[in-house]
């Protein structure tokens, strides 16, 4: 473009074999009749189209703006429609689940306005549309050179790793209130993906194998849980006892404690250890949602392991469940069921209706939850049920010893104890509530 006192704008495109990114170079001559105080006002246009089978998840998943400042700060926008940037800007982003649109600056861009249109109507559409207004200072000198890049290409950690600074986070491995997974996933879940991928064509059997090494990592905690179900079990006697020969709750939850106690049992013995496992759980949920080698997978009857898989079409929608069966989701469900199923058998009763049905519900729950999911994730957690199955048969019954355990807690009963801060503050609660009962019984 030339103007008529001869100064020229060009604008040079530069594609190479076997890349996603296109440099793009403004070089100006006569910058001070062509731009206004110096400033370049780039106006960038994106609309998001459907990518994968189902539109409505895919905008679960699909991070709408995301931008990287010259700070080394990250941001992304995923619920505002506006937002203004009033500081130096490497590059803005329309990220979808699996693919993403990029404008880089070389140089940063000195600030930008972004806006956005939720699309919400059933069209092939992710996003309505995304408007990005970028300023730009031009560089010094006579002919000066704005030096762009676009990217369109796949959300592939590597890939966007040695793309630029900060465009690996593109990828949600862990984020917002779960951020704390992510490096988990970088250092943990994906380099030990990999490293089976060398080996196995398969995902479904890669995955198998990566829920058999995260089984064998968490092993340890798997066993204190266990460990303190059996010793649950060996008490289950006792405590029945003591639950018939005190009818009153709070009395009843008294002697409980003096029990565990003298028979050496930490109650959240068994709790903890699952705790400390949801971040794991978290960490593969973000895992299988984004990692694009799973796309197009075939595993099993599953045609796409970053979808759900369908073993039938319903035809109608049924409100939390949705319009399709999925086979791995419902073995998930028997699986996390029958688990439910044994632990409550061999726990003590805790007379609370709401305790003793809550097992049962969870299942349901996830029957609901989990129908949409990747099939990736919903076969891993199918693996992984039917190895705690397993080993809580194999462990109850070849591992752990009920005699020793019984004969361990007998001498412990023997021994004088101590009581924690923790179980003094229970016990006293616990006999304040029962003497509130009883002034409120007179």
């Amino acid at each position: 473009m030339q103007g008529p006192a001869g100064e020229e704008l060009k604008h040079q495109f530069i594609i190479r074999p076997n890349d996603y990114a296109i440099d793009w170079n403004i070089m100006a001559n006569g910058a001070d009749k062509l731009f206004t105080q110096g400033k370049l006002n780039i106006n960038w246009h994106a609309e998001p189209r459907q990518q994968q089978k189902d539109v409505g998840y895919e905008r679960q998943g699909t991070n709408f703006s995301v931008c990287f400042y010259a700070d080394n700060d990250f941001d992304y926008i995923s619920s505002k429609s506006d937002k203004k940037i009033d500081k130096p800007i490497q590059w803005v982003s329309v990220a979808q689940q699996f693919f993403n649109s990029t404008l880089l600056s070389k140089n940063s861009f000195a600030s930008g306005e972004i806006h956005q249109e939720r699309e919400t109507s059933d069209t092939s559409h992710v996003i309505a549309r995304v408007e990005s207004n970028l300023q730009s200072t031009i560089p010094a000198g006579s002919s000066p050179a704005i030096l762009l890049q676009l990217f369109y290409g796949p959300n592939d950690y590597k890939i966007l790793k040695n793309q630029a600074p900060g465009m690996d986070k593109i990828v949600n491995l862990g984020r917002d209130f779960y951020s704390f997974v992510r490096p988990i996933n970088v250092y943990i879940i994906m380099p030990v993906f990999d490293f089976f991928h060398k080996f196995i064509g398969s995902y479904g059997v890669v995955i198998l194998l990566l829920t058999l090494f995260i089984r064998l990592l968490t092993s340890p905690l798997i066993y204190k849980s266990y460990l303190s179900g059996a010793k649950m079990k060996v008490l289950k006697p006792e405590m029945d006892a003591l639950k018939k020969k005190y009818p009153d709750q709070q009395q009843y939850g008294i002697e409980q404690m003096k029990l565990f106690r003298e028979a050496g049992v930490n109650p959240l013995g068994g709790c903890i250890p699952a705790l400390l496992q949801i971040p794991i759980f978290f960490a593969l949920y973000s895992f299988f949602n984004s990692n694009i080698a799973l796309r197009g997978q075939k595993f099993l009857w599953a045609d796409d392991l970053s979808l759900y898989d369908s073993v039938l079409n319903l035809g109608f929608n049924i409100p939390f469940y949705g319009s399709h069966v999925s086979l791995f989701t419902l073995l998930a469900v028997i699986t996390s069921f029958l688990i439910s199923w044994y632990g409550m058998a061999n726990a003590p009763d805790q007379g609370n209706p709401a305790l003793k049905y809550m097992p049962y519900i969870f299942p349901v729950l996830l029957l609901g939850f989990f129908n949409k999911l990747p099939s990736a994730l919903t076969w891993y957690y199918t693996v992984s049920n039917v190895i705690t199955l397993v080993l809580q048969w194999f462990i109850q019954k070849y591992i752990i010893d009920h005699d020793k355990i019984l004969a361990k807690m007998e001498e412990n009963k023997k021994k004088p104890k101590t009581k924690s801060k923790w179980q003094e503050r229970m016990e006293q609660m616990q006999q304040s509530q029962q003497k509130v009962q009883q002034s409120k019984g007179k």
